[in-house]
Order: C-alpha cells, then sequence, then structure tokens
C-alpha cells in the first residue's frame, strides 16, 4: 500500500509540474499552444478555457498532492526503523557481525619441545 501511495505521489508530480508550466505567464508560456494566447481556430480550449482548465486542474493536482503526502507521511511514521534502512546498510550489518570459522585459541599455547614451566623462563633468541 505504502509503495501505491509512493507511485501515485510522483505521478501527481510530475503532472501537476506539467500543468503548471502549461499555465501562461505575461509572455504567453506554452498555454499558447493549447489556446492560453489568442483564441484562433486551431485553439484546443478556446481563449480562456485554457487558463480556466489548467488552473483548476492544478488546484486538484495541489488538493491530492497534500492528501497523499499527509497519508504518506502517516504510514511512514507507523514504520519501525529496520523498515528505513537501505538494503546496503542491512548487508553492512550483516557483513560486520563476526562470524567465526576457527575455534577459539586458547591464550597460553606452549612452544614445541619446550613444556610449560620452560616456556616461561626459556629466552627468545633462536639458535
Amino acid at each position: 500500500m505504502y509503495n501505491l501511495l509512493l507511485i501515485l505521489f510522483l505521478i501527481v508530480c510530475i503532472i501537476m509540474v506539467i500543468a503548471i508550466l502549461l499555465q501562461s505567464s505575461k509572455g504567453g508560456g506554452l498555454a499558447g499552444a493549447f489556446g492560453g494566447g489568442g483564441g484562433g481556430m486551431g485553439s484546443v480550449f478556446g481563449g480562456r478555457g485554457a487558463a480556466t482548465f489548467l488552473s483548476k486542474v492544478t488546484t486538484w493536482l495541489a488538493v491530492f498532492y497534500l492528501l497523499i503526502a499527509l497519508g504518506l507521511s502517516k504510514m511512514q511514521s507507523g514504520r519501525t526503523s529496520t523498515d528505513n534502512q537501505s538494503i546496503i546498510s542491512q548487508n553492512r550489518e550483516q557483513i560486520q557481525q563476526p562470524q567465526s570459522l576457527l575455534p577459539p585459541v586458547e591464550s597460553s599455547i606452549p612452544a614445541v619441545g619446550i613444556d610449560s614451566t620452560q616456556a616461561a623462563t626459556a629466552p627468545d633468541t633462536v639458535k
């Protein structure tokens, strides 16, 4: 459900950006191609129709944007912290956990050919 809302949120964002860019500004903008800048026979929405249509579309898209954003934030607050981690951080935690393949090494291993009493008094030089 969260992923579906996130995809819908992105689609609404893209459509809203397009609707805002199509609206006419002081220079006419891209809306002139759809009838916002002249009202000739080739215009799709008529003389003022594009401006009112695009402003209504932008308003409704902004409402959907706000509702979806609130829904996403409500769903995100219910998730646990492990759900928020990326795949890379989850794999990094698994790698950092030590996996002992060898048995633990004892702290005092006698040297070869020397018993434990001689090991403490034996010199460290090798002949």
